[in-house]
């Protein structure tokens, strides 16, 4: 990933989670189902401007006029996106500083549109599990599982295995956010 100053990086680190949810959504909508849900929140918190230029990606635009009127820390959040829609190389690592509850998602996401035989998620979730690897620790160890729950492993016990709490957390979330994608896709 390119450097960034501190700031900037702070701000990414804070939103990894959104910027995965859009570059994702961007490739299959179906794949992000609380998308939607997270844009109108984000809006009532008033960021407007940020929710408008991330809609304007969602609809196919990819270039620099989605950055006009946005202040700095949007700015950033959207230049991110459009990196990680360019390069899904320069996504920001969702076990650098991450919130598991927003990475989760995610995570969860790409793996039911991996498991689906979508080619592109497929390859991002590769991405980003030699992004995990390089890591280390639980990242590295999530990075291990990402296969087993590709391929329907749901077992908390064998996929948490060897990890700290923090990391434990994260699985547990993404086994939940799993089970609700079935329910959503069963009750569709």
């Amino acid at each position: 990933m390119t450097t960034l100053p501190d700031k900037d990086k702070q701000i990414i680190d804070a939103h990894t989670g959104l910027i995965h949810r859009v570059v994702i959504g961007c490739q299959n909508r179906d794949m992000v189902p609380d998308l939607e849900d997270i844009l109108k929140q984000a809006e009532q918190n008033g960021w407007l401007q940020l929710v408008g230029s991330i809609r304007k990606i969602l609809a196919g635009t990819h270039n620099e006029t989605v950055l006009s009127d946005l202040d700095e820390e949007d700015r950033v959040i959207v230049q991110s996106i459009l990196r990680g829609l360019q390069n899904p190389e320069t996504l920001p690592e969702l076990g650098d500083g991450a919130d598991g509850a927003m990475a989760a998602p995610g995570i969860a996401a790409m793996i039911n549109g991996a498991r689906t035989g979508n080619l592109e998620t497929l390859q991002l979730l590769g991405t980003m599990a030699q992004q995990m690897l390089k890591a280390g620790g639980d990242m590295a160890r999530l990075a291990g599982i990402m296969r087993p729950l590709v391929q329907g492993e749901r077992d908390a016990g064998k996929l948490t295995e060897g990890m700290d709490e923090d990391g434990e957390k994260l699985v547990l979330a993404i086994l939940t956010e799993l089970a609700n994608l079935d329910a959503h896709i069963i009750s569709h």
